[in-house]
């Protein structure tokens, strides 16, 4: 197929050229290519298939006329490199060749050495003991052994007494790979040996393993100190070999261009006796630990800079990864004295010293890489470490609090200018201020406030309090409003405010008694907020939220962090964020920031206009809860939960938890969480719709010849597993006169082939609706005529009856019998008549029930609508009562005998089948 690709693009190149045909061209030669690959291509994985397809076109008759060599060579090179995707094979046209002689490695003299040495080693010293090693050339193995000292006195010792080193690979070509080991060896602990490149030789068809050396002639560089490898586009061979191997150990930084991508071994090789050669790359590189190489792609550098700069590159990058350990250790004690959870302090310390630093190229690198991993450890928002330089990287602080002195003028001329009150139309209150003041003289301003505030909003229906312009604010006068907005009868905590630095805790608790009137939770409480609300009216808008004592309307505030501080990292322009106080609400919870979520989100300028629509919906809600409850306590099967269920709505709804529900659609939703929730009973559910729903208890078609054809062929599914074993899958339940209209079809299209098996599974595991009427005359066929068998009892609340539901004496066909084994297999979208019968048979321990648990339907359930509204309420009339133990079936659904994937179901109750028979046989 490769093969067909080449000379189809030699086809193509052939019509589109205008060339004299005076010589023929020899399909012997494409076959010799073919060949020569075949023995020395390193990658034969890519020539599967080639020989064959070659003769196929050749016998074809498909003959290629070119009469120029040269362009002949060109042609076959741009085809085998486009068929096996290698820039690295060529074919060329040699009329007077040079013969090429393998290089003989000759023994070089002290003299040679030493200039060999000379020439291929250059060692400086620069500052801060920053060592400069440039190679032009990787020396084999045995030269190296042979130099002895001349190579390490004067190189590698030189070398190691440095701090740090940069590794100039940037004018190096070439030379031996058996040289690598050494290197990377200089640059590893002597234990464990490392695995660092596999050599794959095609013509010997021989794989050899490089590994890191044991003992070396002098002293190791080791694995600790920084090192820094620069490579250029000229970059190729054996420097390529251990700049990618380094990498890969995550032992060195790249910095430069990205290297040639040469080859570890190329062979240039006459094609038979023509004037034909072909380049051919005869050996690869198989990295251990990327499983890859750096031939043909090169190796990446980890900072992508021109060769020319990347000395003065890599002497800013080592300034920087010698400032990486202080920097760490100064954020490390800044969190260990200053972060609010000093519960998590010792874990994230911990990842913070383990993250991996190796890639980062800059101060601003080094920022994002930790701050990265501190945001998913820690997962708090406010906890922030960010590059200064940045201009979207601020962060807000704690702006610097107005505080009032105690002094009465003073107090009241701040009440008179930033409390603002107003009676808009429908007795509705308004009360502006955009910030909270400082003071200790709490007593005075709560008189000033109740007489200034409270006492002009006391008649009012509802109130507004607007803080879409509140930017700031102290934390110490949030107990002063919410004293008089929340039910204060009993005194309770509002919030707690841990504060590490000063190793205090903080209750803020309700006045035990104020000294105005109380607007409290009996009137409608609503706040506006904006993006720019900020600082403590945000605490002020998520108080009123967790408290329970209003409602939010307008857009997310703006997610100032408050209670945080910002160290800067001495000697860098990176900085750390730090939440020294925590937030805890009256429910437990920390709050860390990122916003309040209103109930009711709409544009700022908006919300004023919402919220009279959200308290006209209001108004209405009681009586629609209400309406609930009485349908519950009519309809619901279970009369003693439903009254306390409707009981336990109305109390909700005077503690305020209703307050966040704003329209019919966040209604529903309210409702069927605490309908569920309270009842148990995760069948009943509330949902809107503008017209009213029909009936889903639509009256069976009974189906013609034709059509039940198509019922059995998509719903049955029969078949006799080995062993005698039945497997009959139906995924829908009949109504019960639909199957006795079909009853013969039924009989002899699928009970048939079934009815005389040894032990029979049912597949439920897909079968997810229908009808439960037939569910009687099917569990029936499982038992004998005599006695009749009770299989559950249904208690209908609509007609305050119990049906006791038996077993049929006479039905159609052959009875399965009690005696074979039953196995029926479910899955949670096994529906409501499809659980009713595996219950039931589970129940009587007439069969072993395998797969998922069910999530548990009802048999009936009615719609009713709630009052006028447009929302309805799903109610189960309907509850099965166990014919063993008399006992209210479970809503939760059905719970296997044995608990398996939906996908191993079968294969398990053909396991059980199986031993069970060899028991019974070894009995």
């Amino acid at each position: 197929v490769l093969i067909l690709k080449v000379l189809s693009i030699l086809l193509i190149f052939y019509k589109n050229t205008s060339l004299p045909a005076t010589s023929s061209f020899q399909p012997a030669l494409v076959l010799e290519i073919a060949k020569i690959l075949m023995e020395n291509y390193c990658l034969p994985e890519k020539l599967f298939g080639m020989q064959e397809a070659i003769q196929q076109v050749i016998t074809s008759g498909e003959i290629l006329q070119i009469s120029d060599k040269k362009t002949l060579a060109s042609l076959l090179t741009a085809g085998v490199q486009g068929a096996l995707s290698d820039p690295r094979l060529t074919v060329s046209y040699e009329a007077n060749p040079v013969p090429v002689v393998p290089p003989v490695l000759q023994s070089l003299s002290k003299d040679q050495l030493r200039r060999l040495v000379r020439n291929s080693f250059k060692v400086d010293i620069l500052e801060n003991n920053t060592g400069y090693l440039r190679i032009d050339q990787i020396i084999d193995q045995e030269t190296v052994a042979k130099a002895g000292s001349q190579l390490w006195d004067n190189v590698w010792n030189k070398v190691a007494q440095t701090s740090s080193l940069i590794f100039d690979l940037r004018y190096n070509t070439g030379g031996e790979l058996s040289g690598v080991p050494v290197i990377i060896s200089y640059f590893s602990d002597p234990e464990p040996p490392i695995h660092i490149d596999t050599i794959y030789d095609r013509p010997s068809n021989t794989t050899k393993e490089l590994w890191t050396m044991s003992s070396i002639p002098g002293k190791r560089y080791g694995k600790k100190k920084d090192i820094i490898i620069l490579t250029s586009r000229h970059t190729m061979g054996a420097a390529e070999a251990v700049a990618y191997t380094l990498k890969k150990l995550k032992r060195a930084i790249i910095v430069g261009e990205r290297s040639a991508g040469g080859s570890v071994k190329v062979q240039k090789i006459r094609i038979a006796q023509s004037d034909f050669y072909i380049t051919v790359p005869v050996a690869r590189s198989i990295n251990p630990i990327t499983g890859q190489s750096w031939e043909v792609s090169g190796v990446s550098p980890t900072i992508n800079v021109m060769a020319k700069e990347a000395v003065s590159k890599a002497k800013s990058l080592l300034t920087l990864r010698y400032a990486i350990p202080k920097v760490v250790q100064m954020i490390s004690d800044i969190m260990r004295d200053t972060y609010a959870f000093s519960d998590r302090v010792s874990t994230l310390l911990q990842h913070l010293q383990s993250t991996d630093l190796l890639s980062v190229g800059s101060e601003k690198d080094l920022a994002v890489r930790l701050n990265q991993n501190l945001q998913t450890v820690s997962e708090d928002p406010r906890l922030i470490i960010r590059y200064m330089q940045d201009d979207d990287a601020g962060i807000e602080q704690d702006h610097e609090l107005y505080t009032i002195p105690d002094n009465t003028e003073l107090l009241e001329g701040y009440v008179n200018r930033v409390f603002k009150v107003e009676v808009l139309p429908g007795n509705t209150g308004h009360l502006r201020f955009d910030e909270l003041a400082e003071t200790s003289a709490v007593p005075e301003l709560e008189k000033l406030m109740a007489q200034k505030i409270w006492e002009p909003l006391k008649d009012t229906d509802n109130l507004i309090i607007d803080l879409r312009y509140n930017t700031r604010g102290s934390s110490n006068s949030l107990t002063l409003i919410l004293s008089y907005l929340c039910d204060c009868s009993q005194k309770q905590n509002f919030f707690t405010i841990n504060d590490r630095i000063k190793n205090t805790t903080t209750e803020h608790k309700s006045l035990s008694k104020t000294t105005g009137p109380v607007y409290n939770s009996k009137h409608g409480v609503y706040v506006l907020t904006s993006y720019h609300t900020a600082g403590t009216a945000e605490e002020l808008a998520y108080l009123i939220q967790s408290l329970s004592c209003g409602t939010v309307v307008g857009e997310i505030t703006s997610g100032n962090l408050m209670h945080s501080k910002t160290f800067e990292i001495e000697g860098t322009d990176i900085a750390i964020t730090v939440p020294f106080i925590n937030f805890i609400d009256n429910n437990g919870e920390y709050w860390l920031g990122g916003g309040v979520v209103p109930d009711a989100i709409v544009l700022a300028e908006e919300a004023l206009d919402r919220v009279y629509e959200v308290m006209e919906f209001h108004k209405g809600l009681r009586t629609l809860l209400e309406g609930v409850g009485e349908l519950l306590e009519q309809h619901y099967a279970i009369e003693e939960v439903a009254i306390n269920v409707s009981q336990v709505l109305l109390t909700k709804w005077r503690e305020g938890l209703y307050r966040p529900v704003v329209d019919f659609e966040s209604l529903a939703s309210q409702l069927t969480m605490d309908l569920q929730e309270t009842s148990g009973d995760h069948r009943i559910h509330v949902f809107h719709c503008d017209v009213e729903p029909e009936s889903p208890h639509d009256i069976p078609k009974m189906p013609s010849p034709e059509e039940f054809g198509y019922i059995a062929e998509s719903l049955f599914k029969t078949e006799v597993l080995p062993g005698n074993i039945g497997y009959l899958r139906f995924d829908m339940m009949l109504d019960i006169e639909v199957v006795k209209g079909v009853g013969p079809q039924l009989l002899h299209s699928v009970w048939k082939k079934i009815v005389n098996t040894e032990a029979l599974i049912i597949d439920m595991r897909y079968n997810t609706g229908g009808y439960s009427t037939a569910v009687p005359l099917f569990c029936t066929y499982f038992f004998d005529a005599e006695p009749p068998q009770h299989l559950y009892t249904i208690y209908d609340r609509a007609t305050n009856t119990f049906t006791k539901v038996m077993t049929f004496s006479h039905i159609r066909g052959q009875r399965y019998g009690s005696s074979k084994d039953l196995f029926i297999l479910i899955s949670h979208m096994t529906g409501s008549p499809a659980e009713l019968f595996a219950r039931t048979m589970s129940d009587l321990n007439r069969a072993t029930v395998i797969g998922e648990p069910t999530t548990g339907g009802s048999l009936s359930s009615g719609t009713y609508q709630i009052r006028d509204s447009i929302l309805y309420a799903s109610i189960p009339n309907q509850i099965i009562l166990s014919p063993t133990t008399g006992k209210v079936w479970s809503f939760l659904g059905v719970e296997p005998h044995v608990s398996t994937q939906v996908t191993k179901a079968l294969s398990v109750a053909q396991t059980i089948i199986a031993a069970r028979l060899k028991k019974k046989e070894q009995e």
